[in-house]
C-alpha cells in the first residue's frame, strides 16, 4: 500500500519551486551573521545541514488544503515590503508557493487578541509540505501592533529572521529585515509588532523528533 501512496504523491525534486525556497532557507542560515555568539553560529550550522540532508533526500510533498487566516489581509502588504530588501529572493521564493500555503493557528482554542493578527504556515516538517521529522521551517505573519503572549517551546531550539517590518522580543532589541532571534529551549519570549507596518518572519525548529512531533505551547498566565 506504501508503494502506492509513494507512486502518485509527488517528491521534492517533481516540484521545483519547493526546492527552490528550501534553498533560500540554506542561504539565509549560511550568510547571515552570528553576531559572534558560538551558540547561534551552532545554531545556524545545524539547521544548514538538517536542510541540506532534507534536500538529499527528495522527501514526499504532501500539501495541505489551502487556507487563509484574518490577518493574511495584511500579507501583500507585507510581502511588498520585503521584495525590495536584502530578504528579496527569500519573499519572491515565498511567493512561488502562496497558492499552495495553509495557514494555521496552532492552538485548540486561540489565545484572546490572536485570532485577527497572528497566522503561521509550515514549509518543512512532520506535516509536510515537505516531509522531515528532523527540522520545521515556516514562515510567520503578524498584524501591525500585534503581542504575541510570552511562551516558551519544550525542547526546542527555536530562531526567526526578519523579512520584513520590525519586531520586538522581550522589550531588549528590535529586530528588522535580516536579522535574526534566537531562542533556545525553554526561553519565554514575547513579541511585539511595530504599529504601522505587518511583520513577516521564516522560522527554523530544531530538536528531538518527540518535540518536533508533539510540540505543545506553553504560555505565561497574567497573575491576578
Amino acid at each position: 500500500m506504501q508503494n502506492l501512496v509513494d507512486a502518485v504523491e509527488p517528491r521534492l525534486r517533481d516540484l521545483p519551486d519547493w526546492r527552490y525556497l528550501l534553498q533560500e532557507y540554506y542561504e539565509l542560515y549560511r550568510y547571515l551573521p552570528s553576531g559572534g555568539s558560538n551558540r547561534i553560529r551552532t545554531h545556524q550550522r545545524a539547521v544548514r545541514e538538517a536542510i541540506s540532508r532534507v534536500l538529499k533526500a527528495n522527501p514526499l510533498i504532501r500539501t495541505q488544503p489551502p487556507a487563509t487566516k484574518p490577518v493574511t489581509a495584511h500579507l501583500k502588504r507585507a510581502l511588498d515590503e520585503g521584495r525590495g530588501d536584502r530578504m528579496g529572493a527569500m519573499v519572491r521564493a515565498l511567493e512561488s508557493v502562496l497558492p499552495e500555503l495553509s495557514w494555521q493557528y496552532g492552538y485548540e482554542k486561540v489565545p484572546k487578541g490572536l485570532v485577527g493578527t497572528y497566522a503561521y504556515a509550515e514549509v518543512t516538517g512532520p506535516n509536510g509540505p515537505v516531509v522531515s521529522e528532523e527540522i520545521i521551517l515556516g514562515i510567520v505573519l503578524f498584524a501591525p501592533g500585534c503581542t504575541y503572549p510570552a511562551h516558551a517551546h519544550q525542547g526546542i531550539t527555536e530562531s526567526y529572521v526578519c523579512l520584513s517590518g520590525a519586531v520586538s522580543e522581550n522589550h531588549q532589541g528590535v529586530y528588522v529585515p535580516g536579522s535574526m532571534i534566537f531562542n533556545p529551549p525553554e526561553h519565554l519570549h514575547r513579541i511585539t509588532v511595530g504599529i504601522n507596518e505587518p511583520a513577516l518572519l521564516a522560522y527554523a525548529w530544531m530538536g528531538a523528533r518527540p518535540d518536533l512531533l508533539d510540540q505543545k505551547m506553553v504560555f505565561t498566565r497574567k497573575r491576578k
